[in-house]
Parts: structure tokens; sequence; C-alpha cells
């Protein structure tokens, strides 16, 4: 079975990409797992654009250091289980860190959400919440993809080999380049460091890449704001016996407008 995985959804132009796109590519998926943590407006998630995200097609949706962006996210968490944020915040945190989802074909199907703690806010440790989401999960099914949304690439691969072999797949988020190191590591488990992003082509890293310069250029704060115009979809596909859990491929998926 094929699951395909997108990453970081930025804004209108990664929603309408999602539109565009996804259906086509899901047909030869059996679950889309998206992270929609810059969804609403570049920093987090609203109902309207979960919506907008299910209905191009999403199974499940993965949060990050944006996941409290927008008031909405609280009643997402409650009253779906298909939206999750990193498993590593705060156990005070409203939401669970991971779901166990129905593919196309019947197939259960883990996703745990995690967050790097380099170069970002503090979290608990990543590597104890995955052991123990991981334990939950294997009582019902050993197909497992885990979002791990995180700065640094080193942190991503140790997470990587941390898990090779426990779960399906490993997927970096959040940095929102699109990186060529996918494979399947010695034990079977998939990997890519990032992802990349869905959004605006012309930005950086989806924002305004004017206000962006300035900041660099001046050193003056700025007031983010998404960028528009041409768009782009990003993300990977792992191909995982299902009797094993084990990945037998990843194909990366790079569109733009």
């Amino acid at each position: 079975m094929k699951i395909l995985c997108i990453g970081d959804v930025v804004g209108r132009t990664g929603r309408e990409m999602l539109n565009k796109f996804l259906p086509k590519l899901k047909s030869s998926a059996e679950l889309v797992i998206v992270n929609g943590e810059n969804a609403s407006h570049g920093r987090g998630l609203t109902r309207n654009s979960f919506d907008e995200l299910a209905a191009s097609g999403a199974d499940v949706v993965t949060l990050g250091n944006h996941a409290w962006g927008c008031k909405d996210v609280f009643a997402l968490l409650e009253h779906h289980r298909e939206v999750i944020r990193p498993a590593n915040f705060s156990p005070r945190s409203p939401g669970r860190g991971y779901t166990i989802a129905k593919a196309k074909n019947g197939a259960l199907v883990g996703v745990i959400n995690l967050i790097g703690r380099t170069f970002m806010n503090p979290a608990d440790s990543p590597f104890d919440a995955a052991d123990r989401a991981i334990d939950a999960i294997k009582q019902k099914t050993d197909i497992i993809l885990v979002d791990f949304h995180a700065e640094a690439t080193s942190e991503k691969g140790a997470m990587g080999w941390y898990l090779n072999g426990r779960v399906s797949a490993v997927f970096g988020t959040h940095t929102h380049v699109q990186t060529s190191d996918d494979c399947v590591l010695p034990k079977g488990t998939g990997f890519i460091s990032d992802l990349g992003m869905t959004g605006p082509i012309f930005s950086v890293l989806g924002q305004d890449r004017q206000t962006i310069v300035d900041r660099f250029v001046t050193g003056i704060p700025q007031k983010f704001e998404v960028a528009d115009g041409r768009g782009q979809l990003c993300g990977c596909y792992f191909e995982i016996d299902e009797n094993s859990g084990r990945c037998l491929s990843t194909e990366r998926v790079f569109i733009k407008e």
C-alpha cells in the first residue's frame, strides 16, 4: 500500500494547491497525511481551513510549533481524532499526539506527531514520546508513520535512525524546503529529512519575500504576511508492506504551477 505525506500547507495558496492536485495524487494512495500547522494565514489551523484540507482529501492532519495559532484548534483537537498535535507537548496540552486511521483498503495506520527541541521552543523529549506512542499503537497495527516537525536535519536524522525498524516511515516537516535524501533505512523504515512546502513559489518559506528581505537588511522586526501567486505542492509517497509494516520504497512529489 502507498501512503502519501504532504509537507507544510501555507495559507490560501497551499490550500488551493491541495484542492487542485491532491484528488489525483490520492488515487495512487490508500491514506493521505497533511501537515496543516500553517494552513490558516500561515500560522495555525482554523475550522474552515481544516474543512478545506479534509475536502481536498487529507485523512490525517498534523501540527507543529504553530499548533496554538488559531483558537479553533482546541475544538478541532477535541472533536476530530484525525487532527493531532506533537506528542511531546506538555501532557496538560489539549488533544492527542497520535491517532490510528483506517486506510481505503481497510488497513489500520498509526500516525505520530512529534516536535524537535533544537532551535525550537522547549518541549519534552520527542524520543521518549515516540517510545510511548509506538507501544500503544503496536497493540493494533504495525504500520506507523511519524511526522517529526523539527528545525535541524541532524535531529531529524537521529530520529530516523532511532526508530529504524520500529516504524514504517519518519518524515520531517517545518523547514519548508524539500530534501533529496529520501530512502529506506536498513531495517525497513522510510525516511526523508523534509517533505517541503505546499504554498506560494515566489516567497521565502511561504512568506512575502520583500518583508523577509527588509527584516534581514534592516534588522527591524516585520509583520509577516503570506505570499500570493503561483503555488507548489511537495510531499512523498511511502510504499508499505501491510503484513510487516516495513517500507519498500519512497517517491518524492514536487509539483509547480
